[in-house]
């Protein structure tokens, strides 16, 4: 866990889920190579370690995980620590009933997609659940959907039935599974792009009839599923943490 990079760095990203916590050093410019620790054991002893010997100016968190707050506090002492809420400086403005009840990440992917691709944009994010969030012509959160996650799913089939077995999801050969592994892997994989695809259809229409729309994917299965939807523009795979340094950005 030791890092390569010379010199003061201005921040320390932390996005820390229900499945992994994300690490990256960054500069205003750049963030470098994030390392994944499972938040189960992500430790303020942990935390320690990776950063130990290197000033860090502003710890910035986004949390989705409140249990997992006091770590980052421990380990951090007197240095400051900037945590995403609503009240900071997103680069995007908010248009939603509750703003508290959004989750750090989607602000932070909001903030990224905004700042890196324009706007309207949809970002989804593939997670523990899939979430789908949207910033509006105006360059405001307007609010999203969330599914449950892909491999939220197929665990689930796996614990609730006698014969199902754990599946490790991969591109399905065809949609006709020969297999039991397979028939489960093309109805993961295959029936998650329906999903994802359907939804983002009906964002479109119901919010940008005939308006460009740029529908960027986040996350641990972006890749896989965005690989043969068209609906996807691009991938970006650390867009929550780039979310994080354009934020800290804003307010230091």
């Amino acid at each position: 866990m030791k890092s390569h990079i010379v010199g003061t760095t201005n921040y320390l990203l932390i996005d820390i889920s229900n499945s992994f916590a994300k690490l990256a050093f960054a500069t205003r410019r750049r963030i470098f190579q994030p390392i994944r620790i499972p938040t189960q054991r992500f430790t303020s002893a942990v935390l320690q370690r990776f950063f130990k010997g290197r000033k860090i100016d502003i710890f910035v968190v986004c949390s989705v995980v409140p249990k997992k707050n006091g770590v980052v506090r421990k380990a951090a002492g007197r240095s400051r620590i900037l945590r995403l809420t609503p009240q900071l400086q997103l680069g995007v403005g908010i248009d939603y009933p509750n703003p508290k009840t959004i989750g750090a990440d989607r602000l932070a992917n909001s903030a990224a997609v905004a700042a890196l691709y324009g706007y309207p944009a949809i970002v989804v994010d593939f997670g523990t659940a899939v979430t789908f969030d949207i910033v509006s012509a105006q360059r405001k959160y307007i609010g999203g959907v969330i599914a449950p996650g892909l491999e939220s799913m197929t665990n689930f089939l796996y614990q609730r039935t006698a014969l199902l077995p754990k599946l490790s999801l991969q591109e399905p050969r065809s949609a006709v599974g020969r297999s039991t592994i397979e028939a489960m892997r093309s109805g993961a994989v295959i029936g998650y792009r329906g999903l994802v695809r359907e939804i983002i259809a009906r964002i479109k229409g119901e919010r940008f009839s005939r308006k460009k729309v740029h529908v960027i994917a986040t996350g641990g299965y972006a890749d896989l599923i965005a690989a043969r939807l068209r609906a996807i523009d691009a991938v970006h795979p650390n867009l929550t943490l780039e979310g994080l340094r354009i934020i800290a950005n804003l307010n230091s």
